[in-house]
């Protein structure tokens, strides 16, 4: 198995960005986690996707080892921290892989630095209308009827913002995992080892409540979506791009999906991982990988 090695670099905006580091060939692959997690969640890609790519898992601003000296206000902070983390370790031409949140801010990223990037994976990604965030009903359930507008309604959300708030800062495992295993590790599980590295890293987000709603506002399509005007950006992302979704996925639904793949207007190749949800990376790693690399190297051999 190739070196696997967590490193850090400084940000020209006085950010530090902590990242895994996977020795490999000439190919260049970086991978954007999603919320509640961090690069320590990829490890078994890490470990696994073939020798011939040389991988970096970063850690977004205010997760995992990477600093949040100032707070997100909206996907683009993330993308422009991607590109300082690029410019930095002198990174072009390479493959995004984007799961969940990391789909968003790898979105994000290829409108604003087209030049850069030169292959998009999305696995189990954010729609291009964003990731609505819902008040919740007198059960403490989302009610689709209820869309929050403001960060401060966000931040007071007492059905998902402060129960998962609460688990951080008690670092309360029992409730996070009971969370995963009801809405994300609902087919395969990680080992137990493996799962406790996961819940740890889970209570480094500083973050929650202003990726919630970056989420909620985002917007790259021309459709409203029933906050935000979509501003069509998505347009202008006209590289080689992949979106694989589970069917069993509680976190994104079919309709989010069918939302993203009607927005690239048949410029995404879309495949639909059976028997999966949100997480591939433990349901079906095999077949996660097989698919990426498949796809990565069908374009290499194009290019």
């Amino acid at each position: 198995m190739a070196e696997i090695t967590l490193k850090e670099v400084s940000l020209q905006n006085g950010e530090t960005i902590g990242y895994r580091e996977r020795e490999g060939g000439s190919q260049t692959v970086v991978l954007v986690h999603g919320n509640m997690t961090s690069s320590a969640h990829w490890d078994l890609v890490l470990e696994n996707m073939d020798e011939r790519y040389k991988v970096y898992a970063i850690d977004l601003r205010g997760f995992g080892t990477s600093s949040y000296h100032r707070p997100i206000h909206s996907i683009k902070d993330f993308s422009d921290d991607v590109k300082g983390f690029a410019d930095v370790l002198g990174l072009s031409g390479f493959a995004l892989v984007g799961w969940s949140l990391g789909g968003a801010v790898c979105q994000q990223f290829c409108i604003d630095y087209p030049d850069r990037c030169s292959k998009l994976v999305l696995v189990a990604s954010a729609s291009t209308r964003g990731y609505p965030f819902f008040g919740s009903n007198d059960q403490g359930l989302p009610d689709p009827e209820k869309r929050l507008k403001t960060l401060d309604e966000v931040k007071r959300d007492h059905g998902k913002t402060l129960p998962v708030q609460g688990a951080y800062d008690e670092k309360n495992h029992e409730l996070l995992r009971a969370i995963w295993n009801a809405l994300i590790y609902t087919s395969q599980k990680p080992e137990p080892e493996r799962y406790e590295k996961y819940l740890d890293d889970m209570c480094t987000q500083r973050n929650l409540a202003d990726v919630y709603q970056a989420l909620n506002t985002f917007n790259i399509s021309r459709h409203d979506n029933g906050l935000t005007k979509g501003n069509g950006e998505v347009d202008t992302i006209d590289i080689p791009v992949l979106a694989l979704r589970g069917d069993r996925d509680l976190v994104v639904t079919e309709r989010m999906t069918k939302e993203l793949v009607e927005d690239y207007e048949g410029r995404v190749k879309f495949i639909e991982m059976k028997d999966c949800g949100h997480s591939p990376l433990i349901d079906d790693l095999d077949g996660l990988l097989r698919h990426m690399e498949q796809f990565l190297e069908r374009e290499e051999q194009k290019a």
